[in-house]
């Protein structure tokens, strides 16, 4: 079929162009540059701003289903931004394809709408949000998973997935920040890392998303429903963080830093972010402390039971992997 995946240049939206256009489907991204990787794809681009609701209805006219991908991701910064793009986006995306008869609308969310300070452990999709995000990234894109859930009915089918810390070759985010951070051989971390948590492979998330897909329709029990995605592999924080850097050919000691002080940091630099309004996306922040500090992983059991879903692969092998790919490209 027709499929447009909003994002299509990014990380996870280019794996989702890479096997839908593999297995035969038709696609079409939407996206703000354009990407060599898509046109060797045979991707139709259709450039522009997810915030501009033609551009939205101009990449969405003539497709039967929508894998809406795209969002602004960070552990700080100011709201305006992010309500843009994950929330306001969003809507523009629902508005379309109401308008246009769209049947499929598939959203990437993230696990982090259900996080708390106190952390996440083993958790299902029952479990609420908190009353207050630390942050506006989960804040707004909590806001916009729920504006695809209530949209969902008889005419258009929607389903939410929240994957969790996606990792894998060419990840521009999680690998890289921190190599950044062991510049000097010693990573400076809040606490021990002895938290467990879990993670999700490219594979895995891609995966899912094919999964939901081709089993959405109206009526379906994944219909009007949330399902978080990951290995299935909760590990201590130290172990993942370990394994990613000597997977990149990077060692690091493990320097923890006090609670309280990093805290302290943490506070002080959400309060610098509003006063001054930074518009960095990155950085130590309180959501960021306590991902770093809390527990974060997840009961699969409804991915498994409404998607069919397993994860293609291990934590093991997929790290493997990464290992070969870091070695044979230079990372």
């Amino acid at each position: 079929m027709r499929v447009l995946v909003t994002g299509g240049s990014g990380f996870l939206g280019l794996e989702l162009c890479r096997r839908l256009t593999g297995r035969g489907d038709e696609v079409v991204s939407l996206n703000r540059r354009r990407s060599p990787e898509l046109e060797r794809l045979g991707v139709r681009q259709h450039l522009g701003d997810i915030a501009d609701p033609r551009t939205v209805r101009r990449a969405l006219a003539g497709c039967e289903a929508v894998i809406h991908n795209a969002a602004l991701a960070g552990v700080r910064g100011p709201e305006r931004p992010y309500r843009a793009v994950n929330v306001d986006g969003t809507r523009y995306v629902l508005t379309a394809c109401r308008a246009l008869g769209i049947r499929q609308l598939v959203y990437t969310s993230t696990a982090s709408v259900a996080f708390t300070p106190e952390g996440v452990t083993g958790a299902d999709e029952s479990l609420p949000g908190p009353r207050h995000h630390s942050a506006a990234y989960p804040r707004t894109k909590a806001e916009a998973e729920a504006a695809v859930l209530a949209a969902n009915g008889p005419d258009l089918a929607t389903t939410v997935l929240r994957p969790h810390l996606i990792w894998g070759p060419g990840d521009p985010h999680f690998l890289p920040a921190l190599l950044r951070a062991t510049g000097t051989g010693r990573l400076l971390m809040p606490g021990r890392g002895t938290n467990l948590v879990d993670t999700c492979h490219l594979s895995t998330a891609a995966h899912a998303h094919l999964l939901a897909l081709d089993r959405l329709r109206p009526g379906h029990p994944a219909a009007g429903r949330a399902y978080f995605i990951a290995q299935g592999e909760p590990r201590p924080l130290r172990e993942v963080v370990a394994r990613l850097l000597t997977a990149a050919g990077r060692r690091a000691s493990w320097r923890p830093v006090p609670y309280p002080v990093a805290l302290a940091a943490a506070v002080l630099a959400d309060a610098t972010t509003t006063v001054l309004r930074h518009h960095t996306h990155h950085g130590l922040s309180r959501f960021l402390l306590h991902q770093l500090t809390r527990p974060h992983w997840f009961d699969l059991t409804a991915a498994r039971r409404d998607l069919g879903f397993e994860p293609p692969t291990t934590f093991d092998h997929a790290m493997a992997e990464l290992t070969r790919h870091h070695r044979t490209t230079g990372g």
